[in-house]
């Protein structure tokens, strides 16, 4: 059985077949067919390599060998995760799909938000790529994630970004972090996007492995919707945007396909050049305006952005969904490198490249708007009758295959499930019960300042402040608020809102509901807003899918979202797979990314983020306060802790605390809002009074737990509000009325958070434990 390939491995392997002094057609390869071919570098497996020649009747060429070993890696493919995913459609009702104009197999989900709009959004990994070259890596994640959003017909309007480093103490977190920041903003302010939110998290599984989700929100009117499909036999295929590169070559299809060895995984390749793609955000931004004109004036017939494997992946997709074949000479591409061979060209990764699917007659019409643009475009093909992807390159056919067979037809695994009864339970038993608890008011006092200072829970300024969050003009809420809120419509204020949200640990703990906290906690976020949550992303993040413990994880969290999706009525649209998250034997946290996105339909009755409104208003708790710490911030940062049982998950209460947010918001009856997750309600008043510029009076006597569980139990289904003093009466009725618990905490005011029976904290001290953390470890920020 062949080996795992590395990218240092995948790359000389591609770049070897350079050497050759003639080309490998596919006359060639039926008349040497026991010539050894590289495979195992590439990554295929002994299986697969046999099946490809079972397909072809043949050896492969060294270009389709490229083109396969890239679309059946894990990363294109899908294919130990595939048999979990279908659960997915499965939970899907009809009334779930109707709001849905396009789902799972897309580029990106698109979904209707009324009066003619829709939205399209999408999160996904590059990982690997990120860990490898910090900067590129991000900047590339971006970059891809709004690609897919182009090639839905949409404008891209908002980005954000879930982010995980290993402990923030570490000397390669000091090496990635700021490389990752940077390239994210670097990438997203040139396209002048603003970056509405995400998530910084640090935790010791991820040393050696960050991981770097990058998320993107569109807007389009329902009648602009582009798919990705060749169909029309004549119609030609056109290369647009960047020059095609030796840059990316065993970039993120292999990068994400395989685990990180105790190197840093680039090793030498042909002149040097890096697995990790390099952006250009200029030429993107171009490319963007380019699109949209191109949309605008029905030059298009279908699309498809070329990230992961390049041109294999663009051109076998467009066949495979078209209804006939598809001919592209690679003599007629662009290239920015000299003796590329075929296979170097249909796996490279370069950046800001689009193909589309144009008749005839709109030739020249879309040459003329790329023109305008400057952006180089080049017919290299066109849709035929036939049911086969043929690609010549020097007067050579190097490529004759079904592009079922490598774009929507490959291996499908069903591996080992099973969970590691022993560690499992061990993890489970090992509850947090026993651990030293502060008593006194004073330890109190000193463990609500530790934990706003702690890195999971301080100040995200220094890595928001390098992200322009409101350029264009539209962004109404972004980080450090519970959810970005961006407006759509600037004639009817129609907006959308987005968050994503994890808690690893309590996945670590119990997947199926570890998953659903993070489904809840986004939805609930978005909620706070006052928006009304819509549909679902999500980017899956976990260990090696050869680990049966981990594929137990796996297919636990997928059917923890889907099931509970079903109970929210919230579609998943789409998402990512990321496999192979570990050094060595060591797996990551298994961290299932969740982004939800709603709709508010006037942005300007938006609910503010914490104390917003005026001294006097009423603080409620709403929710039920249990003791529960399993998994806890707590117990992570104070006693580096991880054990017993996650928090108990309710979503029809999610479900009715949102609808009592949305109806509340819209009738202005809130004046501030703020959710409570991440380190408790202690967190979350600190927060709270901070973004408000104002203190509050607190007593914790009516929340019916002790006053440390009070402050620092991770309950869910908790969202903490103000209502003005005249309004608290009728709104603790209509909590009740809707079923959601609320408790009287006390009233705004003042310029210190006084909670009774555990001492009163300043804003000047509560903000410099908050805001200190990061610029401590990372020094000053100057942007």
């Amino acid at each position: 059985m062949a080996g795992p390939a590395t990218p240092a491995t995948t790359l000389t392997a591609v770049t070897e077949l350079a050497d050759q002094v003639t080309v490998d057609s596919v006359a060639s390869a039926q008349a040497s067919p026991d010539q050894a071919q590289p495979y195992a570098a590439l990554g295929l497996k002994d299986d697969e390599y046999a099946r490809i020649r079972e397909i072809l009747g043949r050896r492969p060429t060294d270009a389709e060998l490229a083109m396969y070993s890239v679309m059946w890696s894990e990363h294109c493919s899908y294919k130990s995760s595939k048999v979990h995913l279908r659960y997915f459609g499965e939970t899907t009702t009809d009334e779930m799909r109707s709001a849905m104009l396009a789902g799972i197999g897309e580029n990106a989900g698109v979904v209707s938000i009324g009066d003619g709009w829709a939205v399209t959004f999408k999160v996904e990994s590059h990982n690997h790529p990120s860990y490898v070259e910090p900067y590129q890596g991000a900047a590339t994640g971006v970059g891809g994630i709004v690609r897919d959003i182009m090639a839905m017909g949409a404008r891209p309007i908002a980005v954000g970004d879930p982010l995980r480093f290993g402990p923030i103490d570490a000397p390669d977190t000091a090496r990635v972090l700021p490389g990752i920041v940077s390239g994210v903003g670097g990438y997203g302010n040139c396209l002048g996007l603003p970056n509405v939110g995400g998530e910084v998290v640090f935790d010791a599984s991820y040393a050696g492995n960050p991981l770097v989700n990058a998320l993107c929100v569109g807007a389009l009117r329902t009648e602009d919707l582009h798919l990705a499909f060749a169909s029309g036999t004549g119609n030609k295929i056109i290369l647009f945007g960047a020059t095609t590169g030796l840059d990316g070559i065993g970039g993120v299809s292999v990068l994400a396909s395989e685990t990180f060895g105790e190197s840093d995984g680039t090793g030498p390749g042909r002149k040097k050049l890096p697995s990790v793609q390099v952006g250009d955000p200029f030429t993107e931004k171009v490319l963007i305006e380019c699109c949209l004109e191109l949309f605008a004036a029905g030059l298009v017939v279908g699309i498809q952005d070329l990230g992961g494997a390049g041109l294999s992946c663009a051109t076998s997709e467009l066949a495979s969904a078209g209804s006939g074949g598809m001919h592209v000479d690679l003599d007629a591409v662009p290239l920015r490198a000299t003796g590329m061979t075929a296979a170097e060209i249909l796996s490279s990764e370069s950046q800001e490249r689009m193909c589309a699917v144009v008749t005839p007659e709109n030739v020249d019409a879309f040459m003329a708007v790329c023109r305008k643009w400057d952006t180089i475009a080049t017919v290299i093909g066109e849709v035929t009758d036939g049911d086969r992807l043929v690609i010549t390159s020097q007067g050579e056919t190097v490529v004759d295959v079904p592009p079922r067979t490598v774009a929507h037809e490959g291996p499908v695994y069903e591996r080992p499930v099973a969970r590691d009864d022993a560690a499992q339970d061990a993890l489970v038993a090992d509850g947090p019960e026993s651990l030293p608890r502060p008593e006194t008011p004073s330890e109190l006092r000193a463990e609500i300042l530790r934990m706003a200072a702690a890195p999971n829970l301080a100040s995200r300024a220094w890595v928001t402040d390098q992200y322009d969050r409101y350029v264009r003009g539209n962004t109404v809420s972004a980080a450090p608020a519970d959810a970005g809120v961006v407006r759509i419509d600037e004639t009817t204020q129609r907006g959308v809102a987005v968050a994503t949200d994890c808690n690893a640990r309590f996945v670590a703990l119990d997947p199926y509901t570890g998953a659903q906290l993070a489904l809840a906690e986004a939805y609930r976020n978005v909620a706070t807003s006052g928006a009304v949550p819509l549909a679902v992303t999500d980017c899956l993040n976990f260990g090696s899918p050869e680990d049966p413990h981990v594929m137990w994880q796996f297919s636990q969290a997928v059917r923890g979202i889907a099931d509970g999706c079903a109970v929210l009525g919230t579609p998943v649209t789409g998402g990512n797979v990321s496999f192979y998250n570990q050094t060595g034997t060591t797996a990551i946290l298994p961290t299932p990314v969740v982004g939800v996105l709603g709709v508010i339909d006037d942005v300007t009755r938006r609910i503010p983020s914490g104390f917003a409104g005026a001294d006097g208003d009423a603080v409620l708790l709403l929710g039920a306060t249990r003791e529960e710490l399993g998994g806890s911030e707590w117990a992570h940062e104070v006693h580096g802790h991880l054990g017993g049982r996650p928090p108990v998950v309710d979503l029809e209460h999610e479900r009715r605390l949102a609808d009592l947010l949305a109806s509340a918001g819209s009738q202005g009856a809130l004046t501030g809002s703020h959710d409570l997750s991440d380190g408790g309600l202690a967190q979350a008043l600190v927060e709270a009074a901070l973004a408000g510029g104002r203190g509050a009076s607190v007593s914790l006597a009516e929340v019916s737990v002790d006053a440390f569980t009070a402050l620092f139990s991770e309950s869910a289904g908790r969202v903490l509000v103000t209502v003005p003093a005249d309004g608290a009466e009728e709104f603790v009725a209509r909590a009740a009325a809707a079923d959601v618990p609320v408790v009287r905490l006390g009233t705004t005011g003042g310029d210190a958070l006084r909670i009774a029976d555990v001492g009163d904290l300043g804003l000047d001290e509560l903000r410099t434990a908050w805001e200190g953390t990061l610029p401590g470890r990372f020094g000053a920020l100057s942007v």
